[in-house]
């Protein structure tokens, strides 16, 4: 199975306007992905009332989630070469709008047990069908815009949801703030199915004249398999890459504010900022990101540069002697270093990435991200609950740094398997 850089990208001019409502479109999509994946926490403390459970049987809940769109997100990548992304597309956003219903009529904790677990199918065909829209029908000049752009919106759904939820949850109920999710669900559904043309895929490249070594595997039945790409080290470097991506996420999102806040004598006010601070300037980030990655060469550079900026603020924020006021500027400057890395580590997967495997490969290498989501907590949370709040910056730097030598390694392996083919 042969590499490519291609990736059946469009070849002649592509009038932007087509290029940007494809974009919005996928980025649309993902955005209510996001959404999904925090549609619950913000609402733990009416939760915790209603169902007469701990905070850590609500953090279940968010396990279970991401338990079962692993998996979803690896198979699905399957279903996306064979069936196309659209009707998989349309699929997870109604799954997500039915569990957001689910969730607002749920009379047990186990009825929403039931209902993360179908929201996580939802949300596991969204990384397979975005990235293979994107590969295959935007233009290469835009691909790195492309990535920016479906990064922003990831984070514009995570801010979305505790923005939304929130005040309908004090003004109303949380059945009420759910209720919403899912009409916001089926509305964003409703725009992708009125504009489903444009998501039509066109047609793949013919298939290359084969030379005569590969004849000859052909002759003694060794063609291309769709399970062949599983072969490629390169997949499974990116695989890799991702998880430690999710790690250093999931840390920011759910412990480094507070680990810092004890560190730093930070007011709680001043916490509550860190992360939207940290998401806002990310978005930026990715912005400038999107520009950079326009020479595919210099991708993993552009991480290791990042990734390099974001590491030497958590371990500032670790070691530092800090005034209260300057932790929330420090964690804006991590996101928008995190944010530049965004577009080039997409780009990572997509040199991977062989042909006509688009959907496959990013279900497999994706799955890295719900996996990370998964053990962070695992480990982190025991770290916070015995006090080590400085371990947990350095760890965070740490995984950081583990990420410069993954992006590096991905190129080295894709490098070693180009010239052995």
């Amino acid at each position: 199975m042969t590499i490519s850089n291609t990736m059946n990208l469009p070849t002649g001019p592509v009038p932007l306007r087509t290029d940007a409502s494809v974009i919005g479109l996928v980025g649309t999509a993902h955005m209510i992905s996001h959404f999904s994946q925090l549609l619950l926490a913000p609402l733990f403390p009416w939760l915790k009332t209603e169902f007469n459970v701990s905070y850590a049987e609500l953090g279940f809940l968010m396990t279970i989630f991401f338990m079962v769109s692993c998996p979803v997100q690896a198979l699905s990548g399957f279903a996306v070469d064979r069936f196309g992304p659209r009707p998989m597309l349309m699929a997870g956003l109604a799954l997500i709008g039915i569990a957001a219903f689910g969730y607002s009529i749920s009379s047990s904790y186990w009825m929403m047990a039931g209902f993360a677990a179908l929201a996580g199918v939802g949300n596991g065909v969204f990384h397979p069908v975005d990235y293979t829209l994107l590969n295959r029908k935007i233009s290469a000049a835009r691909l790195g815009h492309a990535y920016s752009v479906h990064g922003i919106t990831g984070s514009l759904g995570w801010a979305l949801a505790p923005a939304m939820l929130v005040p309908l949850a004090w003004a109303y109920s949380w059945r009420v703030s759910l209720a919403s999710a899912g009409v916001l669900a089926f509305v964003v559904l409703a725009v992708v199915l009125f504009n489903r043309d444009k998501l039509k895929l066109p047609p793949t490249a013919a298939p290359k004249k084969r030379t005569s070594g590969q004849a000859d595997d052909a002759a003694h039945g060794r063609q291309e398999g769709t399970l062949d790409f599983l072969k490629i080290p390169a997949v499974w470097m990116c695989f890799t890459f991702f998880f430690w991506v999710a790690i250093a996420l999931s840390v920011v999102q759910a412990f480094a504010p507070e680990a810092a806040r004890q560190l730093h004598s930070v007011p709680l006010p001043l916490v509550a900022i860190c992360l939207t601070t940290y998401m806002i300037a990310s978005a930026g980030g990715l912005v400038l990101g999107g520009f950079l990655a326009s020479d595919p060469a210099r991708c993993e550079r552009i991480v290791g540069i990042g990734f390099g900026m974001a590491a030497s603020v958590a371990l500032l924020l670790a070691l530092g002697s800090l005034a209260a006021w300057l932790v929330p500027v420090l964690f804006g400057v991590m996101g928008f270093a995190s944010g530049i890395a965004g577009p080039s580590r997409d780009l990572l997967v997509k040199r991977s990435t062989p042909e006509n495997a688009s959907g496959r490969v990013y279900g497999v290498v994706y799955a890295g991200l719900d996996i990370g989501q998964a053990v962070a907590p695992l480990i982190f949370g025991v770290l916070m609950d015995h006090g080590l709040f400085r371990a947990v910056l350095l760890g965070l730097a740490l995984v950081q740094g583990v990420l410069i030598v993954s992006a590096f390694n991905v190129r080295k392996v894709r490098r070693t398997t180009l010239a052995a083919s």
